[in-house]
């Protein structure tokens, strides 16, 4: 079952913008969400909300004063930003309405976790959020307000006693990490390319909490070139078993499109196929673990027109209890629309033509010889003895 869904959207989530030429091209939201409504998921099973954007005293529960100053100060100039805040970099150039426009995403996530935890919804999704390289005081990776750090910080402001975050972006959620790093209340679990070849260089197996919360931060390290099988069982050999033992009151799950294998900027190997696959276990470990209590974001994610519009439209679907198909032809009409935005052809189909499957860890056995296989006992001997479990 799925139960009440909504989506988080407004369409001035699409200011978030860095300029031509960056790789974080809204265009990926706004074919989303065109994709979504393509399918008719709008209209339906799912309530489409527009929240309001985070304000200070929200925005405060994860970033520092002196920081929110410093992107106001840079969106209204943004000649003025301030480098050592990491704004006006390569990766963050500011623009104007910059504050405003993330803002607004935050706003988005935090009104997610608001309408799950109120009741209100069941399940809640905003793809447009998952910006979880933002550091308390500095914008990072693409990112310069960290929503799904917010989010939780709101959950917990709420009253939730245990919250669990799901990472499978390509990229480490060290934002996130680092803002709970010392709360036993909350479990970051991120599955992410080795740290050795990718941005932003930390997510090593060690890293696994601070001093009274030993054990609350778990990093699956994958081996550059990792694909379907062994993304799966990675996922699997570590994620269900920390959320059963860890008994979260909701799961918030970080969905970057990025591990893909046509993504310009990363090296792994995974399909769109095995990217609901993982939606489906994350919905499926919402209902088991945290009385279905789910919050979804988006994340990365580069290939703009090929991947991030069918993985983002397969979570709001299965958030919405209606999961496509991955057979199923991609409305025509989206694919004219794609072709006039971009000049580039749209996919046909919800699916890459890959059937997922993998080798469970504890029924299969362990490979000593196999990198996947050491990246998962080193992630399960470095944290899950602190919860019980056996490596």
């Amino acid at each position: 079952m799925s139960g009440r869904a909504q989506l988080m959207w407004d369409e001035a989530v699409t200011g978030y913008d860095f300029g031509p030429g960056h790789p974080m091209d809204p265009v990926r939201l706004a074919l989303t969400m065109r994709l979504v409504e393509a399918y008719g998921l709008d209209r339906g099973p799912l309530e489409v909300v527009a929240a309001a954007a985070a304000g200070d005293s929200t925005l405060r529960l994860v970033h520092r004063a002196d920081y929110l100053d410093a992107v106001r100060r840079a969106s209204a100039d943004p000649a003025s930003a301030d480098i050592s805040y990491g704004l006006g970099t390569v990766d963050d150039p500011a623009f104007a309405g910059m504050h405003e426009a993330s803002a607004l995403i935050a706003g988005q996530s935090v009104g997610a976790a608001e309408a799950v935890w109120g009741g209100a919804a069941l399940h809640a999704v905003n793809f447009a959020g998952g910006l979880h390289h933002a550091m308390p005081g500095g914008a990072a990776g693409f990112c310069v307000y960290n929503d799904a750090a917010l989010a939780i910080a709101r959950l917990l402001e709420l009253g939730a006693r245990r919250v669990a975050y799901v990472d499978v972006d390509v990229h480490h959620g060290d934002g996130v990490q680092a803002a709970f790093w010392d709360d036993p209340r909350v479990l970051t679990i991120s599955l992410h390319e080795h740290p050795r070849t990718l941005f932003p260089g930390t997510g090593w197996p060690t890293e696994t909490g601070g001093a009274g919360a030993e054990g609350s931060a778990v990093n699956v390290a994958l081996p550059a070139g990792t694909g379907d099988a062994g993304w799966l069982r990675a996922f699997h050999a570590v994620v269900p078993e920390l959320l059963g033992a860890f008994r979260p009151d909701v799961i918030v799950s970080q969905h970057g499109a990025d591990t893909h294998f046509d993504d310009p900027l990363a090296h792994l190997a995974v399909s769109v196929d095995a990217q609901r696959a993982v939606a489906m276990s994350c919905h499926e470990l919402a209902h088991e673990h945290a009385a279905g209590r789910w919050v979804a974001l988006g994340g990365g994610g580069y290939a703009v027109v090929d991947v991030v519009p069918r993985s983002w439209t397969h979570l709001t679907a299965i958030a919405a209890g209606r999961p496509i198909d991955p057979g199923t032809p991609v409305p025509e009409a989206w694919r004219h629309e794609v072709f006039r935005r971009t000049r580039q052809l749209a996919p046909q189909r919800m699916t890459d033509g890959r059937e997922p499957h993998w080798r469970d860890f504890a029924d299969g056995g362990y490979d000593p010889a196999d990198r996947l296989d050491q990246a998962v006992l080193a992630t399960r001997r470095a944290v899950f003895p602190a919860h019980g479990l056996l490596p």
